[in-house]
């Protein structure tokens, strides 16, 4: 009577084994397509940020960009500004332009500078965003110090810098989806 005691807990034991490892695969699985699903809130280096992309019902960016407020970015690169600007332009976007002070929020934590899309136009006598629509005054505290010889950077931090465009910095491409 022992030994058919002892085999009988060791079928259950066995049994209630399985359902448990049955039970973690389910939940692993679960909690990665929860995961995936949910808006991500990013605090990441310029290195990382490829990795992370926000899945929003009115947006869905395309692989290794990061979305937000449907719009889509990237930046995983350094290069110069003109080069900045074409790698952009070859994916169907443009230089970033911002249009309020808050865009930006979700990249509070970088502490690095990127290239954006505002140049200064000799023309008009006044900085210009790439599709030629004009800066907000109210988004940057001064740009009468910029060199409008030079091309400018942006800390997510609302700060802008001139440089040189030859320097190489990360950049922001924006695709409006």
């Amino acid at each position: 009577m022992a030994i058919s005691q002892i085999t009988l807990w060791k079928l259950i034991s066995g049994a209630f084994g399985l359902i448990c490892l049955l039970l973690m695969a389910t939940l692993g699985i679960l909690l990665k397509n929860s995961y995936t699903k949910q808006s991500i809130q990013p605090t990441f280096s310029p290195g990382s940020m490829t990795e992370l992309q926000e899945v929003a019902d009115c947006c869905s960016c395309p692989e290794k960009w990061i979305g937000h407020q449907c719009n889509c970015f990237i930046s995983n690169e350094i290069k110069t500004w003109n080069e900045s600007f074409h790698f952009c332009a070859s994916h169907n976007s443009s230089l970033l332009q911002l249009r309020n002070r808050d865009e930006l929020h979700f990249m509070n934590s970088t502490q690095s500078f990127y290239w954006i899309g505002l140049s200064y136009s000799e023309e008009h006598g006044a900085w210009l965003w790439e599709d030629g629509s004009s800066l907000n005054q109210d988004l940057f505290l001064s740009t009468e110090t910029l060199n409008p010889k030079f091309c400018i950077t942006y800390n997510p931090r609302h700060t802008i810098l001139d440089e040189l465009c030859e320097h190489k910095n990360y950049y922001i491409c924006k695709k409006l989806t």
